[in-house]
């Protein structure tokens, strides 16, 4: 008798498989049950979190949520509204940054987020994504860094394991595969050297972002 795709009862013997049929032992059952509780869990939290960063016009209070579930957000540093996330746990960021409005921040791995850093309208950060050899399409995790002062363009994409190299700029619509060097001008898919960046001591301030961003 099947009860559903993962669980088989015949023979007075139940037996459980994963998404790909193989037949799971009762240690891996219990460690995919848990897997999946969990990320229940972090569903429900994520929901709570979005209806929030949608639909609460008041950064500082927006602020106080993304802190107290587990991002680590520095002095001055504001997230604009529709900011989305993939596990907050994993975010740093650092003093008086801004994150543009509709930015995805994934923290499955590392995302490291310096000062002073300007990221603008919805950009794409993500540190896992699909091994497209793998037999069972599992995920790679990789972490990311992004070094004071840089500036990202809207619509800009940044892969796993990527760092930016402090004051470099990420034009508008790139999407970046490889480490970027220190302010260097980069563009394009996949992203290239374009330019250097002339200021190479930066030290300005973004400012605070305006009350209902």
């Amino acid at each position: 008798m099947i009860y559903s795709e993962n669980i088989r009862f015949s023979k007075g013997k139940l037996s459980l498989t994963d998404k790909n049929g193989n037949v799971l032992t009762a240690r891996k059952a219990s460690k995919k049950i848990k897997s999946r509780i969990s990320n229940w869990a972090l569903d429900i939290k994520l929901y709570v979190i979005h209806v929030i960063s949608f639909h609460v016009p008041f950064h500082v209070l927006r602020r106080i949520v993304f802190i107290f579930s587990g991002a680590k957000i520095g002095k001055n540093s504001v997230l604009h509204m529709g900011c989305k996330f993939f596990d907050p746990k994993g975010i740093t960021i650092g003093m008086d940054s801004i994150i543009g409005r509709g930015t995805f921040l994934d923290g499955r791995n590392k995302l490291v987020i310096g000062d002073h850093v300007d990221i603008a309208t919805d950009v794409l950060i993500y540190n896992s994504e699909h091994d497209v050899e793998d037999p069972e399409f599992k995920a790679i995790d990789a972490p990311v860094t992004i070094n004071d002062y840089v500036f990202v363009g809207p619509r800009a994409i940044i892969l796993p394991g990527v760092e930016i190299g402090k004051g470099a700029i990420v034009a508008a619509g790139a999407v970046v595969t490889k480490n970027v060097d220190a302010y260097s001008i980069v563009g394009g898919i996949p992203a290239k050297i374009i330019g250097e960046r002339k200021l190479k001591n930066p030290n300005y301030r973004l400012g605070r972002a305006r009350l209902f961003q």
